[in-house]
């Protein structure tokens, strides 16, 4: 997940990579044979009324906005490290709510992207998909997850969310958009319902508006002041920060603007959280990509404790970090990056024999998973590769990665 700095180098995951088998209801079995075909707009306009529509929940007050606010680019409100939902809006969650801005590029994920470019093949591993483990290969695949989670909306099957949409206030529109005769088909309605859902999540005046103090720096409308510019070398320097790595700030080769993320997963020994309420239970450990929430790659141990690395646009409006929540301030995190290794004392519980538990979210023996690339790659009682000043700079410089940016 490297949600700053440090991991392999990677390049852009190819566009065309596998996607895992399909679920029922998106198989060709159930193309679409509408009648009435919807216009982008309406498409739009349906997906935004859904999100925002708490009656498709379980309790009836919870809806998609409910954790993604579109005041905090699409991300949690509040300072939660997991959100509540359920019957009774009391079932905690078991990571943190991602944004869902800047999503329009993620690819499907693979578990093997090589990079050709040059002489040497390099396997960048694991790269793509939706979810802090890649599980979701699309956003109307990603889209149900909520819908159907116990401890989000709620709802026990497919079934009851078209019943739902049927028999609630969005039930004219949905007719209007889709046709008169779209719930006699509720393989067609719920495919529908979440191209809704993924149609309104590629608007990109909600979604991807590319409005930061960044966006117009690269655009040459607004220059950087010293600190942030500061800052951007320190993200950028291989031997400093090296967030850049992970976190692509570079404009595309055909020019497109940074989404801030190679799409990798990676592991980089957070903490445990042990105010999650389901890490009450010792032996429970979220290790992301080889389960528990994902299960097609549970025999591959080499994944374990890999997560997904985020954008980080929009990362200074977040109060919590990485798919736990552990952390709550990114200076904390920088600190994190650059004293995991050089004061592991400081970030890990002690062992009854007084030792420093590293990687305390994990069971033994997955210690060779964990990320050692710089700034990873010193030693206890080593300088670390940011001081304070430093980390001070590069967090200016994260600033300027907020949408909404107003030129003075």
């Amino acid at each position: 997940m490297g949600l700053l700095c440090a991991c392999q180098p990677q390049k852009e995951a190819p566009k065309d990579a596998a996607a895992a088998s399909a679920p029922a209801y998106l198989k060709a079995a159930y193309a679409p044979s509408l009648k009435r075909q919807p216009s982008v707009p309406e498409m739009t306009a349906m997906g935004r009324a859904m999100f925002f529509e708490p009656s498709l929940s379980v309790s009836g007050k919870m809806s998609c906005a409910s954790c993604h606010s579109p005041d905090h680019a699409y991300g949690p409100p509040n300072s939660l490290a997991v959100q509540l939902g359920g019957p009774e809006l009391k079932d905690a969650g078991t990571r943190a709510v991602p944004s869902l801005r800047y999503l329009q590029n993620a690819p499907s994920f693979t578990e093997h992207f090589h990079d050709d470019d040059g002489d040497d093949s390099v396997d960048a591993g694991p790269t793509g998909g939706r979810n802090w483990d890649g599980r979701a290969q699309s956003g109307h695949e990603q889209a149900l997850g909520p819908l159907l989670s116990s401890r989000e909306m709620g709802n026990p099957d497919s079934a009851s969310v078209i019943a739902k949409l049927q028999h609630g206030p969005l039930a004219a529109q949905f007719r209007k958009t889709y046709g008169n005769d779209i719930f006699e088909q509720p393989e067609q309605a719920l495919r529908w319902a979440l191209m809704s859902l993924e149609v309104f999540q590629e608007s990109p005046a909600d979604f991807y508006p590319y409005t930061s103090k960044y966006d117009a720096y690269l655009r040459k409308q607004v220059q950087l002041n010293p600190q942030e510019l500061r800052g951007l070398a320190l993200f950028n320097d291989e031997n400093k920060g090296n967030c850049a790595s992970c976190h692509i700030s570079q404009p595309a080769a055909g020019g497109g603007f940074p989404q801030f993320t190679d799409y990798g997963l990676l592991n980089i020994g957070v903490p445990r959280n042990r105010k999650l309420p389901v890490n009450a239970d010792p032996a429970y450990f979220d290790l992301g990509l080889c389960g528990p929430d994902r299960t097609d790659l549970k025999d591959h141990k080499e994944y374990c404790g890999s997560f997904k690395t985020p954008s980080l646009r929009n990362v200074a409006l977040r109060k919590v970090f990485f798919h736990n929540g552990n952390f709550t301030s990114l200076e904390q995190v920088l600190r994190f990056y650059v004293q995991r290794d050089t004061a592991p004392q400081k970030w890990y519980p002690k062992n009854r024999d007084g030792s420093v538990h590293k990687y305390d979210d994990m069971p033994p023996g997955m210690e060779a998973n964990v990320n050692v690339e710089a700034p990873f790659d010193r030693k206890p009682g080593q300088a670390p590769a940011l001081n304070e000043k430093e980390i001070a700079d590069v967090v200016a410089f994260l600033k300027t990665l907020t949408d909404g940016y107003k030129a003075p």
